[in-house]
């Protein structure tokens, strides 16, 4: 069930891209269904939530993504005793392949799919997770590609070089072959890792060790990636989120050499500090990054190079209730579209529009995200 929670926790945000749908990370406004924001040609001319796409045997979306550059989709869909994979059209909302169909006593035991990404080529990963027994023997973890995605079935097997990883997060970069994704092994000591990859080949190249001190799951590690400088981008909050703690580290991981540096984020403001970092985005043209926290409802902002940041607060003093999530990057328009279940604008949930010198720009209000990103399995 680790798995399922894992995508189940996972907020949608769906940002305008290439004049299409960019990075959206797994939750659904409703069991079964993702909602798409529908975004004009004109820069800031958002037009507020779009059509909603429902999976075909009504269930659960358990991670999903979008290309680019294109109009094609892959969610992993579970209802009660059926598990699929799904293809789906964002321009015209419908679900356009169902396969990998699976029923009965798997599905029952906690047998499941979890969508991975999209990466370069528009090549997905899929996870198969078959459901180990408690106390007993781990989950195991088996991934193959959809490759492209627009042929809708499961195709060779993406093979990663560490015995039983359970990849947790992947970096957003459809726009270069060097994957990168996190995630830890099943058994053992539950080492924490990066995993560099060509996703669509299945080859691999570097695997960085990460320190359980910092990058446990409990300190809920955030990871984005510099496609221009070959790194990956991350924050972390190595006291486990705790109130009055410090706030969360940003780490910079060459993702060649493995060589770690790292600096302390922003000071919260209140007794309580920050909290966990619930997202990261990055602008690897500019270097900028934006993280969020939970306990301030916070927005952060960072000149990665420069090792300096400064903090924000979402619309109307926001606070814990209405703290932020996923964060996703327009690099086109230069802006920052953070996801807020709670909204503190309109009801629902709402996307917050900020641009990367930290000036709010616009709500997009009318969504229905059912949680945050801030817990992981």
């Amino acid at each position: 069930m680790l798995g399922r929670m894992r995508a189940m926790t996972r907020p949608i945000i769906c940002a305008s891209l290439f004049l299409s749908l960019a990075a959206c990370a797994a939750m659904s406004p409703e069991p079964g269904a993702l909602q798409l924001e529908q975004t004009s040609r004109a820069r800031h001319a958002s037009v507020g939530p779009g059509p909603i796409i429902t999976t075909s045997d009504g269930g659960e979306i358990f991670g999903f993504d979008i290309h680019q550059n294109g109009r094609d989709g892959l969610l992993a869909s579970w209802a009660n005793n059926e598990i699929s994979v799904q293809t789906f059209d964002t321009q015209a909302a419908k679900i356009t392949k169902t396969f990998g169909v699976i029923t009965g006593k798997k599905v029952l035991k906690g047998d499941d799919y979890v969508v991975d990404g999209i990466f370069a080529g528009d090549a997905a990963l899929v996870d198969f997770q078959k459901a180990g027994i408690p106390g007993q023997t781990p989950t195991k973890d088996s991934y193959r590609l959809v490759n492209p995605v627009t042929h809708g079935r499961l195709g060779s097997k993406w093979l990663p070089p560490l015995k039983l990883f359970n990849v947790t997060q992947w970096a957003e970069n459809q726009s270069t072959t060097t994957g990168v994704v996190y995630g830890y092994q099943r058994e053992g000591s539950n080492n924490p890792s990066l995993i560099v990859s060509d996703v669509a080949n299945g080859t691999f190249g570097t695997v960085i060790p990460l320190s359980l001190n910092y990058f446990s799951l409990a300190t809920l590690p955030q990871l984005a990636q510099d496609t221009v400088k070959n790194r990956a981008i991350m924050a972390s909050s190595p006291d486990g989120g705790a109130a009055g703690g410090p706030p969360p580290v940003i780490w910079i991981v060459d993702l060649g050499s493995g060589k770690t540096t790292h600096f302390g984020g922003v000071t919260c403001p209140g007794l309580a500090g920050c909290g966990y970092a619930n997202g990261i985005g990055y602008d690897s043209q500019t270097g900028i990054a934006c993280t969020t926290t939970e306990i301030d409802g916070g927005v952060e902002f960072y000149d990665v190079a420069k090792k300096t940041g400064f903090n924000e607060s979402l619309p109307n003093n926001a606070g814990q209730f209405g703290a932020g999530g996923f964060v996703a990057n327009d690099p086109i328009n230069g802006l920052f579209l953070v996801a807020q279940p709670h909204s503190s604008t309109g009801p629902g949930s709402s996307i917050q529009v900020y641009d990367e010198n930290g000036t709010f720009v616009e709500s997009v209000n009318g969504f229905g995200f059912s949680g945050s990103s801030v817990i992981q399995g």
